[in-house]
């Protein structure tokens, strides 16, 4: 699940790393004359402030996307974890997975309920290409601050295009959550019922959403093009049952976003 806070966080995080892995990157292209290009898609997106959460929060919708000249772009659903491939052999991925959720507050949530701190989460993902038009993604991620949970997400993509000029994608969601990420959000102990006249709540771990995301990328003439995506979750399970969710959250988490891309080096 996106939060706005985490994808400002990362940018802030990795920009300076990303600045310092690519000139090697650079050196190593020119060296063996293999040429690549990069597309960056930039823009606003809304999405739940946590999760559970009733409100959306704006934060930035960003990809950065590398490919030798000559080749298509490789599929990318805009909700992915950040992360890239690092063992790709023939349609199967695995590489690492990052995922951050900004700290939930009394004040946010609008009740004495502990406070989530800001989480960090690290694990990986892997992927299969069953067709050119389907693509399915499994990723499992421990934070290793914040909600201490492990979460998770099976997704599955049909992906539509006509090389880069144009791209359409649309596909299931499901995400995890086990009992220590399931209760840090909506969980209620004895102890914060008291304080904030909830009733006390102990949430198990498994399914804790049921959606979809779609995907439209488009380019607008050799450089410029356009990106929108929206996605919508259910919770269900124990995270839609909780008195969180039902007196101060929702069980509706939509997403959406649009951005610009810009395509630079070698030709389209």
């Amino acid at each position: 699940m996106f939060s706005p806070r985490r994808a400002i966080k990362f940018l802030l995080c990795a920009a300076p790393i990303l600045g310092v892995a690519a000139l090697p990157a650079h050196a190593q292209e020119a060296a063996s004359g293999s040429e690549k290009r990069t597309r960056v898609i930039l823009g606003p997106q809304l999405s739940p402030s946590w999760p559970g959460s009733k409100d959306l929060s704006f934060g930035p919708y960003i990809d950065v996307s590398r490919e030798r000249v000559g080749t298509d772009f490789t599929f990318e659903a805009a909700d992915e974890s950040f992360g890239g491939p690092l063992i790709q052999s023939g349609n199967f991925a695995f590489g690492p997975a990052l995922g951050l959720i900004g700290k939930r507050t009394v004040a946010d949530i609008g009740a004495d309920l502990p406070k989530v701190g800001f989480s960090f989460e690290a694990g990986g993902f892997a992927q299969v290409s069953l067709t050119p038009a389907i693509r399915v993604r499994v990723e499992g991620r421990k934070a290793l601050s914040g909600h201490k949970g492990w979460v998770g997400e099976v997704s599955a993509d049909y992906i539509a295009r006509e090389g880069d000029d144009w791209l359409f994608s649309i596909g299931p969601r499901v995400t995890l959550g086990d009992a220590k990420y399931t209760n840090a959000y909506f969980g209620v102990t004895p102890a914060a019922a008291a304080t904030s006249g909830l009733p006390a709540y102990d949430a198990d771990g498994g399914v804790q959403s049921i959606g979809a995301t779609a995907g439209y990328h488009r380019m607008l003439g050799r450089n410029w093009g356009i990106a929108v995506y929206g996605r919508y979750d259910r919770l269900v399970g124990d995270a839609a049952d909780s008195p969180v969710t039902r007196q101060l959250g929702s069980r509706g988490q939509p997403s959406v976003g649009v951005a610009f891309s810009y395509t630079f080096g070698g030709s389209r």
